[in-house]
C-alpha cells in the first residue's frame, strides 16, 4: 500500500497536498507517476533522494516543487509537460509531483519552508 504524508506550506499556511504518496524504493522511484491517468486536487508523489526528473512516456503535466534536506523550496516549476525533463535543481535532495494548480492555489514558491508529516 505504501506510506502515505501531508505537505503543507508553513511560509503561506496553505496546504500543498493532503495525501502525498512516498517513493522511496528503487522502483517506486523510478516509475513514478508513470501508467497513472493523473493526480486528484491534494495528491502528490514525494521521490525521495532526487535532483532531476523526466516526463518521459508522462500523458499529462503536473506541478513539481524540489525540497533541500530542511524542506525548504529550491526550485519550484509549474505546468511540467509531458516529455520534458527538469535536469537538475541545485540543492534540491526530494522531489513532489504535485497535480497542475497545487503550486498556484498553495502559493508555492522557492525559498518557501514546507513542513512535510504522516498521514494519520
Amino acid at each position: 500500500m505504501g506510506r502515505y504524508v501531508r505537505v503543507d506550506n508553513l511560509t503561506r499556511g496553505s496546504s500543498v497536498a493532503a495525501h502525498c504518496r512516498v517513493a522511496t524504493s528503487l522502483r517506486e522511484r523510478t516509475v513514478g507517476l508513470l501508467g497513472t491517468r493523473g493526480l486528484q486536487a491534494g495528491e502528490g508523489l514525494l521521490i525521495e533522494r532526487t535532483q532531476s526528473i523526466h516526463m518521459f512516456f508522462m500523458r499529462y503535466p503536473i506541478d513539481v516543487v524540489f525540497v533541500d534536506r530542511d524542506n525548504r523550496v529550491t526550485r519550484a516549476v509549474a505546468g511540467l509537460r509531458p516529455w520534458r525533463v527538469v535536469w537538475w535543481a541545485r540543492g534540491a535532495r526530494d522531489c513532489i509531483e504535485l497535480p497542475v494548480g497545487a503550486l498556484q492555489s498553495s502559493a508555492t514558491a522557492g525559498g518557501d519552508q514546507l513542513v512535510v508529516a504522516p498521514v494519520a
